[in-house]
This record gives structure tokens, C-alpha cells and sequence, in this order.
């Protein structure tokens, strides 16, 4: 079984989640279907897959205005949320520390946070990936995580059209694994997410220690999504 998530970002509407849903109905697969949606559709009825945030405050209440907490989620049935998405570390200079806070309110709510860590190509270039990727994982997952997913975004591919190799795929989620392994967190899956689609979705997942993927733009379409939930068993 492998974890296909879909990351909306400001995209879609409630009548395109419930199309969504009707198509997604009779799809045929073992495999975990996630959907993480702007705050606004997350009551929509979720039919033969899960629905997830793309945020979540670090406080739990307050005169924080815009915020939504971890608990306001959970009360609409979400049962995931993205944390540490490289396009809010980019955009709202978010760092370990604060995806760390997110990550821990997410669990005190019955959430299970996608904690997202990766290089820039600024990064990339000047060598640093792997220190990158291990201080994301050990600064960003909270100490006494529960149950958590971990993705790997290589930020300088996303929105590109790019994708690392299959050996630099590889090597980053050993290495993520191990990391994890090391904090007490051996078997938390671990999703790749950068350029996925159905071409590529396959391949990517076979690679050892990918146990899924985490789709933006190919996950709107349900011509585009489907055969990437259908691509594995």
C-alpha cells in the first residue's frame, strides 16, 4: 500500500472537491487517498479517500486573527494537515522551529501532520542537501511525535519540472529513514513530492523507501490524479 496525497494549494472549489469525490467513488485501489484542501471545502463529505489542511496555527486560541487551529480542523473531520510545505517556508519564512510547533499542536488534535522538509538550489549547489534534509527532519518532527508522515520536497523542483534522480531519490529518503529510524520513529512512511505525475509516478514509488507520494498540480484533474492512485498497488 502507498500514501497518494494531493496538495490543492489555493486552487479548486467546493463543487470541484465534490466532482472530485464522485469520481474518486469507484476507483479500485488499496492504497491510502489523501486530500489536502483549502480550510473552505474541508466539510465537504469525503467518499473513498481522506481529506486533509494545507496549515495550521502554532497557537491553540486566541486574538490571532486569520489563524486556524489544530482543533478547528479536527472539528470538520480533517484528518490530516500539511506543515513546513516549502511554499510556506519560501513565502512566510517559516522555519524548523516554528513547523515543529505546528507539527505538535497537529497531534494534540487528533491530526496527523505531512511534515515537509527539503533543499533549495541554492542549497543543492553549494552541497549542502543532505545536511539539509537531516537537520529538516531532526528540528521539524516534535521529539514525542506520534503517529507522523514525513515528504520529501526537493524545493528547487517543484514547479519546475524537474526531478532528481533516481539515486538522488534514493539517497534522500535513506537518509530520512535513518534519521527517523535514529528518534525512535522507525517505519513512519515517508512520501516524495516534486513534479509527480502519471508518467513518473510509478517509478518514483518503487525506489526503496518511498511509500508514497504528495502531488500538487496533477492531483485538480481526476484524468490526472487517478492514474497516479492507480499507477501501484
Amino acid at each position: 500500500m502507498k500514501i497518494i496525497a494531493g496538495n490543492w494549494k489555493m486552487n479548486g472549489s467546493r463543487d470541484t472537491l465534490q466532482n472530485m469525490a464522485l469520481a474518486l467513488k469507484d476507483v479500485k485501489t488499496d492504497n491510502k487517498v489523501i486530500l489536502c484542501v483549502p480550510y473552505t471545502m474541508l466539510c465537504v463529505n469525503a467518499i473513498n479517500f481522506s481529506l486533509g489542511a494545507q496549515d495550521v496555527s502554532t497557537h491553540d486560541k486566541g486574538a490571532y486573527t486569520g489563524e486556524v487551529s489544530a482543533s478547528m480542523i479536527a472539528e470538520t473531520g480533517a484528518k490530516y494537515v500539511i506543515v513546513g510545505h516549502s511554499e510556506r517556508r519560501q513565502y512566510h519564512e517559516e522555519t524548523n522551529s516554528i513547523v515543529r510547533q505546528k507539527a505538535s499542536n497537529a497531534l494534540n488534535a487528533g491530526l496527523i501532520p505531512i511534515i515537509c522538509v527539503g533543499e533549495t538550489m541554492e542549497e543543492k549547489q553549494a552541497g549542502k542537501t543532505m545536511a539539509v534534509i537531516e537537520s529538516g527532519v531532526r528540528e521539524s518532527v516534535p521529539n514525542d511525535a506520534g503517529k507522523v508522515i514525513v515528504a520529501y520536497e526537493p524545493r528547487w523542483a517543484i514547479g519546475a519540472g524537474l526531478t532528481p534522480t533516481e539515486t538522488e531519490i534514493l539517497g534522500a529518503h535513506k537518509l530520512i529513514a535513518d534519521t527517523l529510524s535514529s528518534m525512535g520513529l522507525s517505519g513512519t512512511p515517508i512520501l516524495y513530492g516534486a513534479s509527480v505525475k502519471a508518467s513518473n509516478a510509478a517509478d518514483i514509488m518503487s525506489i526503496q523507501f518511498v511509500d508514497g507520494v504528495l502531488v500538487g498540480g496533477a492531483s485538480l484533474k481526476s484524468d490526472d490524479f487517478i492514474p497516479i492512485i492507480t499507477s501501484v498497488k
